[in-house]
């Protein structure tokens, strides 16, 4: 299927994305700790001189916690426009969301750790 949109309207498509990222990294909190967390990874992965393959792993968990976190940040956002009294739905979507944060998180963190052990030991011979 052929995309209907011009080069200008691509460009400003990442334009809008890339505002959107901002907009989330000015509010979010949460967001800001795992932009943190990934760029200290990130050190540790030059320090330590990990491979080719490792390099891969750490760089799609990096982007797969913080593409978890825009979505979750999205889902609040949508929420909260639409009702700002306690409905159970909307807390369902909340808490669904910042679920899927949490197990990103912890999945991310065992492969970061099943990673970096190796090199770490290394280390301390």
């Amino acid at each position: 299927m052929e995309s209907k949109l011009s080069g200008s309207q691509r460009i400003l498509s990442f334009k809008y994305a890339f505002s959107g990222i901002l907009a989330a990294l000015k509010e979010e909190p949460n967001l800001k700790f795992h932009f943190l967390a990934g760029a200290l990874v990130l050190i540790l992965g030059i320090i330590l001189n990990i491979s080719k393959t490792d390099w891969m792993i750490i760089l799609f968990l990096i982007g797969f916690v913080i593409s978890v976190e825009l979505t979750n940040t999205a889902i609040e956002a949508v929420v909260n426009a639409f009702t700002d009294k306690e409905h159970p739905g909307a807390k369902l979507a909340k808490d669904i969301s910042a679920g899927a944060v949490l197990i990103a998180s912890i999945t991310s963190a065992t492969v970061g750790i099943l990673v970096f052990l190796p090199y770490l030991s290394q280390w301390a011979i």
